[in-house]
């Protein structure tokens, strides 16, 4: 076992498997029940599955297809994806998911936080920050996929989002996304020293060295998409994942 949870982060567009760069242009990957199989035999460490629409279209979470993606799935699971309130993460848990995300409402409703820290343990709460750069090159926190920018320092919503009762904070890089360019460590280093509780990193992992650059940067654990989904940048489809004498010599 490492020391250092490795996962992939997959995202749902109408119970499709889908890729996107930069959050825009979602390439269909195939059905996330298969993936999740696959993953199952390469013993991965978790899995963390998005719905990328729900939120946008005003739905709640497709809990069908939440139930189909967990009764396959063997590791602990984490799915974030249009949940308003703590009956939708009560009948999530209740499908066999360990962990819910949330983000866009938790912004919007940042009393959801501590409702659900409450009700079900920090310890199955986890926030994801969305992260942009913006024109001045500081950092901006977007919601909404990706679509709307709230005017929130990100190290100073991490640090309100702990304080809340979040358990961990899944840290994703908008402009890192799908680009193969490694993960970006000034943000993770920034957030990292703010907070005390676990950072996930995604976003930009091209290679297994930059698990190990995410980690030095102040990241717990690491999360990927691309990678995992694809055959090299040519973007052929292969669900696939770094083989644990990969990962250790890049992580302790």
């Amino acid at each position: 076992m490492l020391g250092v949870r490795v996962m992939p982060c997959l995202l749902l567009r109408n119970s499709k498997l889908v890729k996107t760069v930069r959050f825009k242009n979602p390439d269909y990957i195939g059905d996330p029940v298969n993936a999740v199989k696959i993953y199952n035999d390469k013993e991965v460490d978790e899995l963390i599955f998005l719905d990328i629409t729900a939120t946008i279209d005003g739905k709640p979470p497709n809990f069908k297809t939440i139930g189909e993606i967990a009764s396959e799935c063997f590791m602990p699971m984490t799915y974030g994806g249009g949940i308003r309130n703590t009956e939708d993460m009560r009948r999530i848990y209740g499908l066999g998911v360990e962990k819910i995300a949330i983000n866009s409402f938790a912004v919007e409703n940042p009393s959801i936080i501590n409702q659900a820290s409450e009700v079900f343990g920090n310890q199955s709460v986890l926030v994801a920050i969305d992260v942009k750069r913006n024109l001045t090159g500081g950092y901006e926190v977007y919601t909404r996929s990706g679509g709307k920018g709230v005017r929130m320092d990100p190290v100073e919503w991490a640090k309100k989002v702990e304080s809340l009762g979040a358990g961990e904070i899944l840290l994703t890089s908008i402009d890192r996304d799908g680009t193969y360019e490694g993960y970006d460590t000034e943000l993770i280093r920034r957030v990292a020293r703010a907070v005390s509780v676990p950072i996930i990193a995604c976003g930009g992992a091209g290679k297994v060295e930059d698990f190990g650059k995410a980690v030095e940067a102040g990241a717990s654990a690491c999360a990927a998409g691309s990678i995992v989904v694809y055959q090299g940048k040519g973007r052929g489809v292969l669900i696939n994942f770094p083989s644990l004498k990969e990962l250790r010599v890049v992580l302790p």
